[in-house]
């Protein structure tokens, strides 16, 4: 294509991802290593993961489950018979210089995700789910900085932590549905919830738990024909996503503008400088030499399997954001928010399900977590002191800004609400008699403010109740305290 030819061009993206989710297994994928983040280097390793000789893999039935489990969620077909294949390639970080995958009989395929951006519903396609063990952790070391991990241009030597090798992966490969970037880091966002949601895996990005490979073409609008893909790792975040994707697009687009062909490869995101940068050339199927696994047997799943995982799999965020927008009528972004976790739902739900719970804990809890910077269900508060913490307010036992920091409290220390209103002195002060004195002493104090008022500035009486409830240190009941002001005022009674 000439440059005169691509100038009148108007290109679409085409955007496909590879996503790979470390499985929330107590053991590897083929031994019995512990598979926990943090260990110290090399010391969750055995002779089967490092692929020493003579060693005989044991699949583990509990990482099959998983998958199958994400699999049915997603509306994917499962298939009875699946087997292991050997994927040959060489990277130091692989002790046994393949990689134990699935080929050509994956466990899952034709399934879908549906997911909002902006307030349009997306649809993409998952094409197959296979599972495959991971592999060790390169650390590039420059001299003199031995705990920092740096780039590999930048670095003295590398050290390999194998603890990773063959920890269970869920990858998840979607079809070329996806048209921009924003639309793919919504997708990921979505399948993280979904993942988490059905404790299939953390999925934190920061730990290595969910990764994604993102393979991008551009073709003129309107055609059929996929353009030259380019697949592009290393990227670490959300927010990397959509930046090395829209960085892509529009080096792709000025290849194109400027008549030369892209090339297909693989390119690296580089966070520091904002660029793609490219690896290699880009591998075909034929290149790893697969060829089933000769120490493995073919998996069989049998209808009472299937059967025992369906029967595990939980009300899904969807349904159950839409019937929180039936009952008790959430908006529907409320609905979403609630049900981004699940143990923010069944919190949710445990603490009363109502609107006012739902407000309580957008506003308030969500601080609070944000703050302390733990989740919810991290928190000391039990759903039910919740419940007890919003019968007071609604009561008048405490006012709403004595719930908030009641709510704190038991956020950080745990406690029982109502031992603590009355060690911290929260209980709301209703009682005329017990606020008169307080009352005539405002007065007294801001007779600027009495003259205002009787003049006919209705807000000069917020300045009364706000030094009110100063002196009280929030504990006068707002609207008692609102009308005894004004009764006084209009009497004289502040002299």
């Amino acid at each position: 294509m000439s440059a005169t030819e691509a100038a009148g061009l108007v290109f679409e993206t085409v955007i496909g991802l590879e996503v790979h989710a470390e499985l929330a297994t107590r053991t590897k994928l083929f031994c019995g290593c512990p598979n926990r983040y943090g260990a110290p280097p090399n010391s969750a390793v055995c002779p089967v993961c490092l692929g020493l000789p003579g060693v005989l893999p044991v699949p583990n039935r509990r990482a099959v489950e998983l998958l199958i489990l994400a699999g049915r969620a997603l509306g994917c077909e499962i298939a009875r018979l699946s087997k292991f294949d050997r994927k040959n390639y060489f990277y130091p970080d692989m002790p046994k210089n393949f990689q134990t995958s699935q080929y050509d009989m994956p466990l899952a395929e034709h399934g879908a995700l549906e997911f909002e951006v902006g307030s349009r519903v997306h649809r993409v396609r998952i094409h197959r789910i296979h599972l495959e063990e991971d592999a060790g952790k390169s650390v590039h070391v420059a001299e003199g900085r031995q705990d920092v991990a740096g780039r590999l241009g930048d670095s003295d030597y590398t050290l390999v932590d194998y603890n990773r090798a063959g920890v269970p992966l869920l990858e998840i490969v979607s079809e070329p549905d996806l048209r921009a970037p924003e639309e793919a880091a919504a997708y990921l966002e979505a399948l993280r919830d979904l993942l988490r949601w059905l404790e299939v895996s953390d999925c934190k990005m920061e730990e290595g738990s969910l990764r994604c490979d993102a393979n991008v073409s551009l073709r003129a609008r309107g055609s059929l024909e996929l353009g030259t893909k380019v697949e592009i790792k290393n990227m670490n975040s959300f927010r990397s996503v959509s930046s090395a994707l829209a960085f892509e697009v529009v080096r792709q687009r000025e290849v194109l503008e400027r008549g030369d062909r892209v090339v297909q490869e693989t390119r690296t995101w580089d966070e520091e400088r904002g660029v793609t940068v490219s690896m290699r050339g880009k591998e075909h199927a034929h290149d790893y030499r697969y060829f089933p696994e000769p120490d493995l047997a073919v998996l069989v799943v049998d209808r009472q399997w299937l059967d025992q995982v369906d029967a595990s799999i939980p009300e899904l965020p969807a349904a159950r954001a839409r019937r929180y927008r039936q009952d008790p009528g959430l908006t529907p972004a409320q609905a979403s928010w609630m049900t981004s976790s699940r143990s923010q739902a069944d919190f949710f739900e445990a603490a009363g399900g109502t609107l006012e719970v739902a407000t309580w804990m957008a506003n308030e809890l969500s601080r609070l977590a944000r703050e302390s910077g733990i989740d919810l269900a991290q928190g000391r508060l039990r759903p039910q002191a919740l419940a007890e913490v919003l019968a007071l307010v609604n009561r008048g036992t405490i006012s709403n800004k004595g719930g908030r920091e009641l709510l704190e409290h038991l956020f950080r220390e745990g406690g029982e609400p109502a031992e603590l209103v009355e060690r911290l002195g929260l209980a709301q002060i209703s009682g005329e008699d017990a606020l008169q004195e307080e009352v005539l002493a405002v007065l007294q104090d801001h007779p600027q403010a009495v003259e205002e008022f009787r003049s006919g500035k209705d807000k000069a009486l917020n300045v009364l109740v706000g030094q009110l409830m100063k002196r009280t240190r929030g504990r006068a009941n707002p609207q008692v305290a609102r009308r005894l002001l004004a009764q006084a005022a209009l009497r004289g009674e502040e002299g």
